[in-house]
């Protein structure tokens, strides 16, 4: 019998009473495809993903801006640019985090832009098909950011929902990346390569990040060789079209700065 391939991560990587406490797995409420697809609806309470973690990104019910995990604090940052705290019962359609330990040091990182960045961090790294946590804090010389407004029903694809994103660009702050490189096979489930969120140090404004110039950042790497995969039961998500192939609408809506 063929199994679709998340099921198999879902069945295989079953939660138990000891299994929140696995500090080397990711967990992740719902595949990236999903959201692509306009499965918007929060199936999750953001505060449940507190057993599985301390630091992650996402969004919220509604695609209601960019979440961002960091300290054990959730935050959300609206399509004003500003920073919230987010209560425990807000739901969330798509998050993942993990608890974030030190397994390489970084110091002293600097780079001109958000290519540049992103290999170097790859020049560190054991393997390029595991999973990776990173946290970076300093002072940046430059942010570009962007977050979504609310939708509402009928919800649109991702690619065209973000077509009324809010950019922001940030000079010369102290902040937090936060983010994560998933390996080239997670292709439907997760962002192949990085995808960062940032807030500012006093923890006001921030966004998915677009593009950055910084110099003397220190960077955090956590490893990570398994992936809890949640699926919906309800809701949008059991009949969405998930067979179609939305890589060049994820990297549009990832990169876009429009």
């Amino acid at each position: 019998m063929n199994i679709p391939s998340m099921a198999i991560i879902g069945m295989t990587m079953l939660a138990s009473a000891a299994w929140a406490g696995d500090r080397d797995t990711i967990y992740q409420t719902a595949p990236i495809d999903a959201l692509m697809a306009g499965v918007y609806d929060g199936n999750y309470a953001v505060g449940d993903l507190k057993q599985y973690g301390d630091t992650g990104i996402g969004t919220l019910n509604a695609l209601d801006g960019e979440l961002v995990y960091v300290d054990g604090r959730m935050f959300q940052v609206c399509v004003d640019g500003k920073v919230y705290p987010v209560p425990d019962s807000a739901r969330t359609p798509f998050a993942i985090t993990t608890w974030l330990d030190q397994d390489i040091l970084l110091k002293s990182i600097s780079a001109t832009n958000l290519n540049e960045f992103c290999s170097l961090l790859d020049q560190s790294l054991p393997s390029a098909n595991l999973f990776f946590t990173i946290r970076a804090d300093g002072a940046f010389d430059y942010v570009k950011a962007r977050s979504v407004p609310k939708q509402q029903k009928p919800y649109r694809a991702l690619v065209e929902a973000a077509k009324d994103q809010a950019v922001f660009e940030f000079q010369r702050v102290k902040g937090t990346l936060v983010g994560f490189r998933c390996p080239a096979f997670v292709k439907g489930i997760n962002v192949p390569g990085y995808h960062f969120h940032f807030l500012t140090e006093d923890r006001k404004v921030g966004g998915h990040v677009l593009d950055l110039r910084v110099a003397g950042l220190n960077v955090t790497l956590d490893t990570s060789d398994s992936i809890h995969l949640e699926l919906p039961r309800q809701g949008d998500f059991t009949h969405a079209d998930l067979g179609i192939d939305r890589q060049q609408e994820l990297h549009r809506v990832e990169s876009s700065s429009k």
